[in-house]
């Protein structure tokens, strides 16, 4: 189950630095870039089960010591690119969390094979058609 974003702020921790882009000369007085560092570990909310789905799922986007690191520069204020950061840690979870569903393998129906081989039978014997005639 996903924990409310309340408790996803008791867990993870901020990081602030300048920010490129748009700005003009606020861009250097002020650090609105905004980095999210999310401990899975350190996460009571979720159960054992879950911590070890979310370590096997976000594998690529873990640091060597488990933490998930995202970044957030869109907007000139620091306070938005928080929010921003906090939204895409939960999709993050949220899609993290999801189980795919076992795919179940078909078969081909007979009908279908029937119909390809009839196609396949017709286009050799339209191409047999163009054929030259050999006179040997």
């Amino acid at each position: 189950m996903l924990p409310l974003i309340d408790d996803i702020k008791k867990v993870v921790t901020f990081k602030t630095s300048r920010s490129g882009g748009k700005g003009g000369q606020n861009v250097n007085k002020v650090s609105s870039k905004v980095e999210l560092l999310f401990n899975i570990d350190d996460a009571s909310f979720f159960t054992e089960e879950e911590k070890n789905r979310l370590k096997e799922t976000l594998a690529s986007r873990l640091d060597n010591e488990g933490i998930l690191h995202i970044v957030s520069q869109e907007d000139r204020s620091q306070l938005l690119n928080k929010q921003r950061a906090i939204l895409k840690l939960n999709d993050l979870l949220k899609s993290g969390l999801k189980v795919q569903k076992e795919r179940k393998a078909t078969k081909i129906p007979k009908a279908v094979k029937e119909k390809r081989l009839v196609n396949k039978a017709l286009l050799a014997q339209k191409k047999e058609g163009r054929k030259k005639p050999n006179w040997d």
